[in-house]
């Protein structure tokens, strides 16, 4: 019986076997790997570290941050964090988080540095090892030996936005872990004949495991890329011969603009798939990826705390169906009542779900977790049902979260900046529909008797302590901001009253 580790999602595959590539011909066979792992992990416990304890990982898209996760998870847990963010946003994860160390780039001046002085968190520069490809490197020059995580030991921890002002803690097991990309592998029937692109931040859950962990899983290899970019993606996905991406709806958009003025080079791509997470596809996009590329398009539903993958739409000869995010693909998922009943299919109510890949619980968060959990069901706070065939329907979302492009924000973290600015009497923070993005943010603003403030100073002001998918689109100011019976401010509906959809 296999131990169900990150570790081991790697060390069954075949030594000679490609595991990464990135750019300029850099390639990372399967024994390369286990080796850059074991070396990593005597490091790591060289210096003191524990299975127990956390490194937070602040590197820019590419086989680094690929191998950095994987290394570090095999071993402790990895906290990712999006390289955008500001000092602020940094202060606050890292001492939401309480990381050993922080690993980046040589000579960075990532302001995340800075916030880790400030906390006394030690920086730790990756060591390039010179004739050894991109994604194998040292931390520290010496090693020791170490201790093998359990099943049980955390690998992986995200925040993840929700509806009240404080991000939750997501701690992700090496269990958690190993049995979602092994259900997404299966899902997809990846084998290692299997070259996937990856155009998703590593930061993210859709990237580190729909792509990343479960290629791993299947023994197949991931072009670890610097990040998206649709003017090079078709020319790049020829040349690295891939066989399927995964990406966001408005990555898709992109990429077909492109790929319209280039038919036959897209349909010479060979793609044995597409596959959609992270935010609802449009019918209308589902089909012209279907027709572009000739090939499948797989839309499956994920979400941090279920390690991504819940549902996903079949691969051939079974059907895909556009507008549905397919059938329970790992966890079991059930649609259920606010009294906690199952309903059967056809009845809609809020999507749930249990299983291997599901967290135990948010960190530190006794409240978030009462409400999370109905009869060991987890609540994702979508609402959805099932068809006649099982396939889910998400037909709305219950919490406020604002999701641009599979970015999720809360809007009480705008709100708690906003209100901040020495201008700003009252904020209110809520989504507006958006045919690219699927929402973006707007806010209400009521200014301070007799003073000024234009739209410009507040985005510039936001800019400076918010991470830049996180700055208002729309900014409305009012004299008087709607409340609800209770007093309340009113996000829903507040776009469709201020004129904005």
């Amino acid at each position: 019986m296999i131990t169900k580790t990150v570790r081991n999602l790697i060390n069954e595959n075949k030594n000679n076997d490609v595991a990464i590539t990135s750019d300029h011909a850099q390639t990372i066979i399967y024994s390369d790997l286990k080796q850059h792992i074991h070396n990593i992990s005597g490091q790591l416990s060289f210096k003191g570290l524990t299975n127990k304890d956390r490194a937070a990982i602040v590197l820019p898209n590419g086989p680094e941050m690929a191998t950095a996760f994987l290394a570090v998870s095999s071993y402790m847990s990895a906290a990712p964090l999006n390289p955008s963010y500001t000092f602020s946003e940094y202060e606050f994860y890292l001492n939401d988080l309480k990381p050993k160390i922080v690993i980046v780039e040589k000579n960075s001046s990532n302001p995340v540095v800075e916030a880790a002085n400030k906390l006394n968190i030690e920086i730790c520069e990756i060591k390039k090892i010179d004739g050894a490809p991109l994604g194998i490197f040292n931390l520290y020059d010496q090693q020791s030996n170490f201790k093998l995580p359990h099943e049980e030991n955390e690998a992986l921890v995200l925040h993840t936005s929700g509806t009240t002002s404080r991000p939750k803690v997501v701690p992700l097991t090496n269990k958690n872990i190993y049995s979602s990309a092994i259900n997404i592998s299966k899902t997809l029937k990846l084998t290692s004949n299997d070259h996937c692109f990856n155009i998703m931040p590593l930061f993210h859950i859709h990237g580190l495991i729909a792509i990343l962990s479960a290629s791993i899983g299947a023994g197949a290899s991931v072009y670890a890329s610097s990040g998206f970019n649709a003017l090079k993606f078709l020319e790049k996905a020829k040349s690295e011969n891939i066989t399927w991406y995964s990406g966001v709806p408005t990555m898709h958009q992109a990429i077909l603009m492109r790929a319209k003025r280039n038919l036959i080079l897209a349909e010479n791509l060979g793609l044995r798939f597409v596959r959609s997470s992270s935010a609802s596809l449009p019918p209308a996009v589902f089909d012209q990826l279907r027709d572009v590329f000739k090939s499948p398009v797989i839309e499956a539903y994920g979400m941090t705390e279920a390690t991504h993958q819940m549902t996903s739409n079949p691969m051939p000869p079974m059907t895909q169906k556009a507008g549905f995010v397919g059938k329970a693909a790992g966890p079991e998922v059930c649609v259920m009542d606010k009294n906690g009943n199952l309903l059967k299919n056809g009845l809609e109510g809020e999507v749930c779900i249990r299983g291997d890949n599901v967290t135990k619980g948010y960190e530190n968060n006794d409240e978030a977790n009462t409400t999370a959990f109905t009869n060991g069901w987890f609540r994702t706070g979508d609402q959805g049902f099932f068809d006649k065939d099982g396939y889910l329907k998400i037909s709305g979302r219950l919490k406020e979260i604002i999701n641009r492009g599979g970015e999720k924000i809360s809007p009480l973290e705008v709100d708690n900046v906003l209100m901040e600015h020495e201008a700003i009497e009252q904020v209110v923070t809520f989504g507006v529909k958006d045919n690219l993005l699927g929402e973006v943010i707007g806010v209400a603003v009521v200014l301070k008797n007799n003073a000024e403030c234009s739209e410009e100073e507040i985005k510039k002001y936001a800019s400076e302590k918010l991470a830049n998918f996180k700055i208002p689109k729309y900014i409305c100011f009012l004299d008087e901001i709607p409340k609800g019976a209770t007093g309340k401010l009113q996000r829903i509906g507040l776009a469709a009253k201020l004129g904005l959809e």
